[in-house]
């Protein structure tokens, strides 16, 4: 079942772009939701419990639900075994690439892993918008990161000027294909931008928590936060499967995460299909129809400067026009190929 896989997030990015400043805003966030990290080193996730040396092959509580492991990159798959064990109901688990291994490798890991527990969240490329140039020169490889990046995280937003903040933006977009980039301060970006929090039980949904009055403005001074935009799209008419696989496959830039349930009518309709999607990434997993539920198609998705008239027109074009419009039995064939293969269920 899809709900029960964790998104394990690969964070990246050069020394000093901020990548540790917004993975403690993270751990900080956290509220209700329970975050597995994977580091080199504890020594500079500021958690106030931590008082432990990093050392490889350590684990620390951090107090809030979440857990903090010291791992080298032969290690992953192994912490991921031990961070997907039922008993510590993890809800996403973090990678910081730094000192472990080149991206592009921890994503290749994490997408190989036969661990039935996680799917990809996605490669998160922070970048310092007052050192971009410097680091390029500095780091050719930049490029060949942001290429392969998701989401890009613009940090330290606010110490540059608006020119030169536009000027880093439109060539890290020239770089990055077709991630979603956002541009933030302090590395505080909003958590639901990777993954979906959880609210702790008895919070009204939107109210301020302590962590936002402990932490809102923990370094004195304004913050830049990540500007996201996201679109709900619902319909009772069934999707066609082709036309669905070619909406897909035209994601259009800065779409970063798509989730949801598809209907598609009659090309089976024993099952709806949860649908989950970050970059270039795309699973679908049937399940049966719960019984008495309307059988509707709900997608969510999340981006920066996504166009959502022309999302539901895209979408509005998928639907089956008729009894002359309905799918054949060939239809499914470029779906199919997303689904995730039938497996035991893990052993509890």
């Amino acid at each position: 079942m899809s709900a029960q896989q964790i998104p394990v997030v690969v964070l990246a990015g050069f020394l000093g772009a901020g990548k540790t400043t917004l993975l403690n805003h993270l751990l900080r966030s956290a509220r209700g939701t329970r975050i597995g990290v994977m580091v080199n080193d504890f020594g500079d996730i500021g958690i106030d419990a931590m008082t432990v040396a990093g050392q490889v092959g350590s684990t620390v509580s951090l107090g809030n639900g979440c857990l903090c492991c010291a791992v080298d990159a032969s290690e992953l798959d192994e912490y991921l075994e031990v961070l997907t064990r039922p008993e510590l109901r993890l809800d996403v688990i973090v990678i910081e690439a730094s000192g472990l291994a080149e991206p592009q490798e921890l994503v290749r890991m994490v997408l190989a892993s036969e661990n039935r527990r996680i799917v990809y969240g996605g490669l998160v490329e922070v970048v310092d918008a007052a050192e971009f140039g410097a680091t390029r020169q500095r780091h050719p490889e930049t490029d060949r990161h942001l290429a392969l990046a998701d989401l890009v995280v613009v940090n330290k937003a606010d110490r540059v000027s608006g020119a030169e903040l536009r000027s880093v933006r439109e060539t890290v977009a020239g770089l990055a294909d077709r991630a979603a980039v956002v541009e933030a301060a302090h590395g505080r970006i909003d958590p639901e931008l990777l993954f979906d929090r959880v609210a702790p039980e008895g919070e009204i949904a939107g109210q301020m928590s302590i962590e936002d009055v402990l932490y809102g403005d923990e370094d004195g001074h304004a913050h830049v936060h990540a500007v996201y935009d996201t679109v709900s799209l619902a319909t009772a008419v069934p999707l066609h499967p082709r036309r669905l696989m070619a909406f897909l496959d035209s994601r259009p830039e800065g779409l970063y995460r798509l989730k949801g349930f598809v209907d598609l009518g009659a090309a089976d309709p024993d099952h709806r299909y949860a649908v989950h999607a970050v970059g270039r990434f795309l699973r679908f997993y049937p399940e049966p129809w719960p019984a008495g539920e309307e059988r509707l198609t709900q997608l969510v998705l999340i981006g920066s400067g996504v166009d959502a008239a022309a999302l539901r027109k895209d979408l509005a074009a998928c639907e089956v026009e008729g009894p002359g419009d309905a799918p054949d039995e060939h239809s499914m064939w470029g779906l199919l190929r997303y689904v995730q293969e039938a497996d035991e269920p893990p052993a509890e």
